[in-house]
């Protein structure tokens, strides 16, 4: 009798020990399932790294003053063409000059010196550019045409833009209305030069970036006196020659203007604050 109570006891504790380890077994198997949803987790943790770098980027392009290169396409390399300033032409319009000015002299043109600076005055501030003449040329001798003829004293900026996909200056305007240019045109240059005529990719928009110096047109070659200035990145198609930049003064210039808003609270029309070119002269 006291052998076969000691051989149920023996049972009896082997039974819980193999218990006991089943239950181990089972409790390794949540824990490493557990440990492994945590894992995933932690991939997926990455996901707000993201996102803060997405906001803080948003809230850089908020401000003029430190705007960053978009991560969108971009205005191409520039890569000088075999007839760069060979033939510049500066063919009459229609429209009468907004203001007696003569046209500038045609055919060659020299790309040197490769830069040529002038100042802007304004009655908000002066605006330094630096002209790109050994990528438009023929741009480049238009206006400096026009600044020794005192074409742009005493005239309007006419429009500012304040969209966050365009922000501009547009100036050059004897009229003070947009509509007023030089009673000439001259073709396209950089970036438009680039591409090959036709292009498709010169409807889609690219980069002009902080300080860019462009000449608005009325379609393909009709560039004559009227330019304007980028304060923050842009998005436009790549048909708006480039022919120089502006300085980090001029950009202090163009930012207190664009704050000051649109007349009338809009985003694109009469700067709120009267802009006037007092004088544009070489350095």
């Amino acid at each position: 009798m006291e052998s076969e109570t000691r051989h149920t006891v023996a049972l009896i504790a082997g039974l819980a020990a193999a218990g006991l380890a089943l239950f181990g077994v089972i409790a390794l198997v949540v824990v490493s399932a557990a440990t492994s949803d945590r894992g995933t987790t932690v991939t997926s943790s990455a996901a707000p790294t993201k996102t803060s770098a997405t906001t803080s980027s948003s809230t850089t392009a908020t401000t003029p003053a430190t705007a960053k290169p978009s991560a969108g396409p971009q205005l191409p390399p520039f890569v000088p063409s075999a007839g760069l300033g060979a033939d510049c032409r500066y063919p009459a319009t229609t429209d009468s000059a907004a203001k007696p000015v003569n046209p500038p002299k045609t055919g060659a043109v020299p790309t040197h010196p490769a830069r040529i600076d002038v100042t802007v005055v304004t009655n908000r501030g002066k605006i330094g550019l630096q002209l790109a003449n050994n990528e438009s040329p023929c741009a480049v001798h238009s206006f400096v045409s026009l600044v020794k003829q005192r074409f742009f004293d005493d005239t309007q900026c006419h429009r500012l833009t304040t969209s966050p996909g365009l922000s501009v200056l547009q100036c050059g305007d004897a009229r003070g209305d947009g509509t007023g240019g030089p009673g000439y045109q001259f073709a396209d240059e950089y970036p438009v030069d680039q591409y090959p005529p036709g292009d498709p990719a010169l409807k889609k928009p690219v980069t002009y970036p902080r300080g860019t110096l462009a000449m608005a047109n009325a379609g393909p070659n009709t560039n004559g006196s009227q330019f304007f200035m980028v304060y923050r990145n842009s998005q436009l198609p790549p048909a708006y020659t480039v022919f120089g930049t502006i300085g980090a003064a001029g950009l202090a210039t163009l930012d207190k203007i664009a704050a000051a808003g649109v007349a009338g609270g809009g985003d694109d029309g009469t700067p709120a604050t009267e802009v006037t070119i007092t004088s544009v002269r070489p350095d």
